[in-house]
């Protein structure tokens, strides 16, 4: 039987295997190349197909989870954080806590490096095949307060328990109003021990009743996010400090501004 090029992209085509199709004569001249039997052709074209879809399936959750940048594990600096034990991030990377609906708590003073650790592990929860969705601690108050008053705020819970890893950057930079910390909690209990938590602090949790403005609340919210949990305390200077310190820029003298409340 004799196909021509295009009677066989068309089929490719239908069959949605856009990987194969676009690449299909150097795949061949590879197969060919290699001597592959049969079996092994067709394994070595799948293997590209599931490839080239994994890669769009991450590219598409990453959209849809608002990472403010693009960072991965391979990026972090863990000899300039030696308080950062690279084997715990690696097994947190492997997303068992995820499965397990588990709460991940990232505490540390200002550019230390939680932020960068929090989207590489999103990314790498996305490619276990997770949902993600990131947002700062901020904008997640005020949406949830926006929806209490236009009399949306199940729907904006909902929206914010539906992905598997919810993650909450950069709280305790701004305290809470006592409302907002109410409904806060609101959030933490809908997604307890069903989706994962992952939260960004540059206060210890013993300070969160003053973040939260209200220390009842916020030992309920605590009580919910300590019970299945993960605690990676990240202690040292500020990369952007340390970068500015090494042009000259400032001088360190005292106690570092990276272990100053803020």
């Amino acid at each position: 039987m004799t196909v021509d090029h295009e009677t066989l992209t068309g089929w490719l085509t239908r069959l949605e295997l856009t990987a194969i199709r676009d690449q299909l004569d150097s795949l061949l001249d590879e197969a060919a190349r290699r001597e592959l039997t049969l079996r092994e052709a067709l394994a070595f074209l799948a293997e590209r197909e599931v490839a080239r879809k994994d890669e769009r399936r991450i590219e598409m959750a990453g959209k849809i989870a608002h990472f403010p940048t693009v960072r991965d594990l391979d990026g972090f600096d863990f000899a300039a954080q030696p308080s950062v034990d690279p084997r715990q991030i690696r097994e947190l990377a492997a997303c068992r806590w995820v499965a397990h609906g588990e709460a991940l708590l990232l505490l540390g003073p200002p550019g230390v490096g939680k932020t960068h650790l929090a989207i590489a592990l999103g990314r790498a929860a996305i490619r276990a095949g997770y949902s993600v969705l990131f947002v700062t601690a901020p904008a997640l108050v005020a949406a949830l307060a926006k929806a209490h008053v236009e009399g949306r705020l199940e729907e904006r819970l909902g929206f914010y328990a539906k992905p598997k890893l919810l993650i909450i950057d950069e709280l305790g930079y701004l305290p809470f109003e006592p409302n907002a910390a109410h409904l806060f909690f609101q959030l933490v209990s809908r997604r307890y021990e069903r989706g994962s938590l992952l939260l960004t602090s540059n206060r210890p949790v013993g300070e969160w009743g003053t973040v939260f403005g209200d220390p009842v609340v916020a030992t309920a919210i605590l009580d919910r996010l300590l019970h299945h949990s993960h605690v990676v305390t990240i202690r040292g200077d500020s990369y952007r400090l340390r970068e500015k310190r090494r042009a000259g820029l400032l001088q360190k003298a005292g106690p570092s501004l990276a272990d100053t409340p803020v």
